[in-house]
């Protein structure tokens, strides 16, 4: 699978001046938690969800979860787990070779995690790990456990993608002491989680706030608050720390089809770019936009889904700029090693070598995993090319 691999390969290579690399399920899980990308949620429940999951997977799709949690009615965890078994087991019937996007289970309880493997048989060959709610220390612990041990009955290799979103990490009183409880735990099974996942929801829900749709997660100070700890202690650039994705976008006024008969009027919008943008932005497009480029100025990468709309528009923004991938390029020459400052190949800024290496490092790889534009090329050419026809 590849970011970008449902577009045709000859508008790849006009869009790109590196395309995005190819990865597998078995691929290192350096590159896999940079390839995460908008991360698709769906209900267990839904009667079609392997059509679904090929679906998207042609719309370009690389990451899903599947979720047993708070995206069902307590009622229907039974009945979500026999169809989760049941989906996966046609789906391993029809992609063959082929490898769907990376598949996510998220589970209320540690006991599910062995059961599910058991229960999925052969086609756990798709499974590449579960979710854990509302990690803890304390409660988080017996969910790495169970990943762990289900990976060694397997045979196959399985990630934990702990979320984090309990009280306990919101409350300005508890906060250090539980973040300091999360990295022991997720330092403990380093080799095995392969992001965290932010659940800004819930942090809303115990003050009983909601953002507007004209407001990023940043525009709600005590989210912010808790995003910046976050990142502060759990993602730092110094081996230490851990990928950390967005949180999720909730509104989906805004779908695919408002957009068509704007984005299909040329191949590469010629001339129209800023008046595209800005009727994206009247249809409350700009929310989104805002908070996934305020989420990569903030050290997380990759997004937390609910609706297909929101995909294209987080793969499109993760894309490096050609000035971007120069800057980084630029810093890293191995005789930069030393140190110094210079100019930037744009003319535009200052590159300062030491300050600026953990950056570097990290935007080749997201180049890697999601391309490098050409010089010509923008997030709405992105946008465009990438909507299905």
């Amino acid at each position: 699978m590849r970011h970008f691999g449902h577009i045709a390969p000859e508008v790849r290579q006009r869009l790109f001046h590196r395309e995005p690399c190819e990865f597998t399920a078995g691929s290192p899980a350096r590159l896999l938690s940079a390839a995460l990308g908008a991360t698709l949620y769906s209900p267990a429940t839904r009667p079609r969800l392997a059509d679904d999951i090929l679906k998207q997977t042609g719309r370009g799709v690389v990451s899903m979860v599947l979720c047993l949690e708070d995206s069902i009615d307590d009622a229907d965890v039974a009945a979500g787990e026999e169809n989760l078994v049941r989906q996966f087991t046609d789906l391993a019937g029809r992609v063959g070779a082929a490898e769907p996007p990376l598949l996510f289970i998220r589970v209320r309880t540690p006991e599910q995690i062995p059961d599910l493997v058991g229960r999925l048989g052969p086609a756990v060959r798709l499974l590449s790990g579960f979710v854990l709610p509302k990690f803890t220390e304390e409660r988080g612990m017996p969910f790495l456990e169970a990943v762990a041990a289900a990976d060694t009955a397997s045979g196959r290799r399985l990630f934990a993608m702990p979320v984090l979103e309990s009280p306990e990490l919101l409350y300005r009183e508890s906060r250090v002491e539980t973040l300091e409880g999360i990295f022991r735990a997720v330092d403990k099974y380093r080799d095995r989680v392969l992001a965290l996942r932010l659940g800004v929801t819930d942090f809303c829900s115990s003050y009983g706030l909601r953002r507007a749709p004209d407001m990023t997660a940043y525009d709600v100070q005590i989210v912010a608050s808790v995003i910046a700890d976050v990142v502060n202690m759990l993602a730092r650039a110094d081996g230490t720390g851990f990928t950390v994705t967005g949180p999720v976008w909730e509104y989906f006024r805004v779908q695919e089809r408002m957009f068509k008969p704007q984005l299909r009027r040329s191949p590469f919008l010629e001339g129209q770019a800023e008046e595209l943008r800005a009727r994206l932005i009247e249809h409350a497009m700009d929310g989104l936009l805002r908070e996934i480029s305020l989420d990569q100025a903030n050290g997380l990468l990759g997004k937390t889904c609910i609706h297909p709309s929101h995909v294209l528009p987080v793969h499109a923004l993760s894309v490096v700029s050609h000035e971007e991938f120069s800057d980084a390029q630029d810093i890293l020459r191995p005789e930069r090693d030393g140190g110094g400052v210079l100019r930037s190949a744009y003319t535009n800024k200052m590159n300062e070598v030491k300050p600026h290496r953990a950056w570097a490092e990290r935007t080749l790889l997201r180049a890697e995993v999601f391309g490098v534009a050409r010089e010509d090329i923008g997030f709405v050419d992105l946008l465009a090319a990438g909507i299905p026809t």
